[in-house]
């Protein structure tokens, strides 16, 4: 998994007087959680750009001046409801030989024919909750529906790997093709069974669960 580095200072007080100055000069405290004891922050909002602003899942490198760098994985952030700037992070660091908990992101590749026959493509789990090492974490689940007829569905069953385990049920479903009112069967393909469904003329849906 690709790894981007954050350049921060560590932060000798922690007091809500510092933090607020600290959010005044456009800097965002942070903590990593999981070591021997907190390890608290700040770098410039900038410098998380690339990490937030993303659908893709990183790993974190802290370079902090006299510091070892440490290695982390985004655990939780918090945004200003006005202005939506980003005002806190929480990591929790990584260990070669500890589990960690990451959403790693979902891609559909190819053309579904049933969705070229007006059917339509529901898009259930962006993002699947996975347990793993660090060395281990992919980056994308990236799935082919290019087989993928009315009726049809992709479920985490046919994604299970030794290498992590999804923490979803195998009967989850992560993307599927529904029936439209326009939709044509082909000879080889069955209808869903659960009848027309949906706007007419839809080819695509972005539904999720």
């Amino acid at each position: 998994m690709k790894s981007i580095t954050i350049k921060g200072s560590e932060r000798e007080s922690v007091g809500k007087k510092a933090t607020k100055a600290l959010r005044n000069a456009g800097k965002v405290p942070c903590v990593v959680y999981g070591g021997e004891k907190p390890l608290h922050f700040s770098a410039d909002e900038l410098a998380f750009r690339d990490l937030v602003y993303t659908p893709n899942a990183h790993t974190v490198a802290i370079e902090l001046e006299g510091k070892e760098t440490v290695n982390a994985v985004l655990q939780d952030i918090q945004f200003h409801p006005v202005t939506d700037a980003i005002i806190h992070i929480d990591f929790y660091q990584l260990f070669d030989d500890k589990m960690v908990t990451m959403n790693i992101p979902v891609r559909l590749q190819g053309n579904s024919p049933g969705v070229r026959n007006g059917g339509r493509l529901l898009f259930r789990k962006r993002k699947l909750a996975i347990k793993a090492l660090p060395s281990k974490l992919p980056d994308f689940f990236d799935i082919d529906i290019s087989k993928l007829k009315i009726g049809q569905n992709i479920s985490v069953a046919s994604l299970l790997n030794d290498e992590f385990t999804i923490l979803h049920p195998e009967s989850q479903v992560v993307v599927q093709v529904k029936t439209a009112r326009t939709a044509v069967v082909t000879d080889d393909e069955d209808e869903d069974e659960d009848g027309a469904e949906g706007a007419e003329g839809a080819s695509e849906d972005t539904a999720q669960e």
